[in-house]
């Protein structure tokens, strides 16, 4: 099966930035991964191989000019019988024992089925994402927020060293501190000996002495916990805050981060443009035409505004310093108010005659 497009899975142009891309990538993570309800594994594989060889200046420039071949994507031929060893001697039916450095063989050991010969149990805790939906006024002005999370933390007892207090580690009796152990495997190659990691240790080659009491070696306890976040102001719809070190904790590693996903209502005077604030006003046809002061409802309260003589319907104004504030900045954009002139559907006798005197050439004021 071809691989698709590395710009079609992140669904960005080949002329996007990197920013664009980095947005692109993290954007679809979210969307397909596979701890999330309606996550998908494989297009969170397939989005991650796209986006290693994206971010990266010299792969993306050798795979925009030569593809998947020019970054190691190219698909292999198919095995199709024989002893791929022949002509080499001495390969068939002996024990082998193939060390093929950290990259192949991982890929060596999936094809046996045996797992990563180098692998070490995880060293970071799970990453958690959660949502937060905002006014429109607060994602202008930012503000505190409090999030409640029930995740697993640092085990109270241990400290998330996973010993009972008192205790101290041991070497592990199945590996004897190697974190690897050996195991034999008959192939069409021979009995092929293949190095993966300790069952018992998860390849850190010590165990407790006494695992703790607690949470009975696992190093978390499941808890509530409260979260204190900073919500910038000028944040916009779909931006992520990334807290470090906030998410999910495990034993003897680092936690995860924690990831919120900002959602911002939409307001029913206003819309958002980058730091700009778009409103309509609706003014009278007499007052277009002779000039008049409008109170305008901005993000900061009402805003006196004068509405020239002859205004057109479409007319837009500007309010400056009264948009979004720029992030990490005191400056701010302007809100652009569009006029629009109301033509009355329903007039009465008098105002008809007024009308037609207005505009009735000779009949009127002006001949």
């Amino acid at each position: 099966m071809s691989k698709r497009d590395y710009y079609e899975v992140l669904g960005v142009s080949k002329d996007a930035s990197a920013d664009e891309i980095k947005k692109a990538f993290r954007r679809a993570a979210v969307q397909h991964h596979p701890d999330k309800e309606g996550g998908d594994e494989t297009k969170f594989k397939e989005v991650n191989e796209a986006y290693d060889v994206l971010k990266d200046a010299q792969k993306r420039q050798r795979y925009d000019q030569f593809g998947h071949a020019g970054v190691g994507g190219a698909s292999g031929g198919s095995y199709s019988g024989g002893n791929p060893f022949e002509g080499f001697g001495g390969f068939q039916g002996q024990n082998i024992n193939f060390d093929f450095g950290e990259g192949l063989g991982d890929i060596f050991g999936q094809f046996f089925g045996g797992g990563s010969g180098r692998g070490r149990a995880p060293q970071r805790g799970r990453d958690v994402e959660v949502g937060l939906q905002l006014t429109f006024e607060e994602a202008v002005f930012g503000l505190e927020h409090t999030i409640e999370l029930d995740i697993d933390d640092e085990c109270s007892h241990c400290k998330g060293t996973t010993v009972e207090p008192g205790h101290d580690m041991k070497t592990c009796p199945t590996c004897r501190g190697a974190g690897q152990q050996t195991r034999v495997m008959n192939t069409m190659f021979g009995a092929i000996q293949q190095s993966v990691t300790c069952e018992t240790c998860q390849g850190r080659g010590k165990v407790p002495e006494k695992v703790c009491t607690v949470c009975g070696g696992k190093g978390t306890e499941r808890r509530k916990q409260s979260v204190k976040l900073k919500v910038p102001a000028g944040i916009d719809d779909g931006a992520t805050i990334r807290l470090t070190s906030r998410g999910e904790a495990i034993g003897r590693g680092e936690r995860g981060d924690l990831y919120v996903n900002i959602r911002v209502k939409a307001h029913k005077h206003f819309t958002r443009e980058g730091d700009i604030i778009l409103s309509e006003e609706h003014v009278s046809m007499i007052d277009a035409a002779l000039g008049a002061e409008i109170d305008v409802l901005t993000v900061d309260g009402e805003v006196r505004m004068k509405v020239p003589a002859g205004t057109q319907s479409g007319t837009d104004f500007k309010l400056s310093s009264h948009g979004v504030p720029h992030m990490n900045s005191d400056r701010r954009g302007p809100h652009i108010v569009t006029i629009i002139v109301d033509t009355p559907t329903k007039l009465s006798k008098k105002q008809r005659e007024l009308l037609e005197q207005f505009g009735g050439g000779k009949r009127g004021f002006f001949s």
